[in-house]
């Protein structure tokens, strides 16, 4: 597949890794613990929603899961990683800080890491490659940072966020956030809301996400010549909000709209179309017809 060339300017090949990272029998860090101890008391909570079940409890974790997995992909994915569009600052930070309730981690953590996906995709250096075991790329990568670290470096591939303060006060206290959340919802709806909104929610909001690193790089349909795994997966898209459109991203890394078709159904890009139409959201990013020409698979 090529080399690839580090920051640094040393050469590393992107030949891809033919050995299993061991999954449990391993050193695990204490930032491995945290995420590990946040992903199971999601899931804890998600089996006790029967025992402790309300319908609007219910109605609040699907309510829940769609705004932070939409606040995921608006903002982390298409607006911070791929700067597929600009938007205020005062728009652009709530949205920010609203995805840090998905659980998925904070915007300096989940940027560095998709810009690396993006950049190795399917060779050795893949953060989540679906080469190594569909398990791994759906979920066991993020309790491994050392391997992150030692397959991709550092996270200096996102100096713009690290030059904000308000993205530097959120990777230093998003602990507190994601307390001072769970313990409001016990108080304002009790177990109900706590296993339903976090737990139903949450689990929704997870494996949403992680079906594009997983699934949308196994099953599925290829529309552009990538000449990487990454696939569209039709069923998915209305609940990934149009990130399951994994071939179009491919291929258009820098477009804010992934489901390129009318019929390709993106929620994302609705709400990105929105602002724009109010003239909030500029610089919004589309492939050209010249783009389109160079990756279309020959006839």
């Amino acid at each position: 597949m090529g080399d690839t060339t580090k920051e640094d300017g040393t050469s590393q090949s992107k030949s891809l890794r033919r050995g299993k990272r061991a999954y449990f029998f391993r050193k695990w860090t204490r930032i491995d613990l945290m995420r590990a101890s946040a992903v199971g008391a999601v899931h804890v909570l998600c089996l006790l929603a029967p025992f402790n079940f309300k319908w609007e409890a219910l109605r609040f974790g699907v309510i829940l899961a769609v705004v932070t997995s939409l606040s995921i992909t608006f903002s982390y994915h298409r607006n911070l990683t791929h700067r597929s569009f600009k938007l205020p600052k005062w728009l652009e930070y709530p949205f920010a800080y609203s995805a840090l309730f998905a659980l998925q981690g904070h915007p300096i953590d989940w940027v560095s890491t998709h810009r690396f996906h993006h950049q190795f995709t399917d060779s050795d250096r893949d953060p989540h490659s679906p080469i190594e075991g569909f398990w791994f790329s759906h979920v066991f990568w993020i309790f491994d940072t050392s391997y992150i670290r030692e397959k991709c470096g550092g996270r200096n591939n996102v100096m713009d966020l690290k030059q904000q303060w308000f993205y530097r006060f959120l990777r230093n206290t998003i602990g507190l956030h994601i307390i001072a959340f769970w313990t409001l919802i016990y108080f304002w709806g009790g177990l109900p809301y706590l296993t339903c909104g976090v737990g139903v929610g949450g689990a929704i909001g997870y494996h949403g996400t992680w079906l594009i690193n997983s699934a949308c790089h196994i099953w599925g349909s290829q529309a552009w010549n990538t000449k990487d795994t990454s696939r569209n997966v039709w069923w998915l898209g209305l609940f990934t909000m149009g990130e399951s459109w994994h071939n179009n991203h491919h291929a258009f890394e820098a477009s804010a709209r992934h489901g390129l078709e009318w019929y390709q159904v993106d929620i994302t890009w609705y709400l990105i179309r929105f602002f724009q139409a109010l003239g909030l959201a500029t610089d919004v990013k589309l492939p050209t017809d010249a783009q389109k020409r160079k990756m279309a698979f020959a006839r």
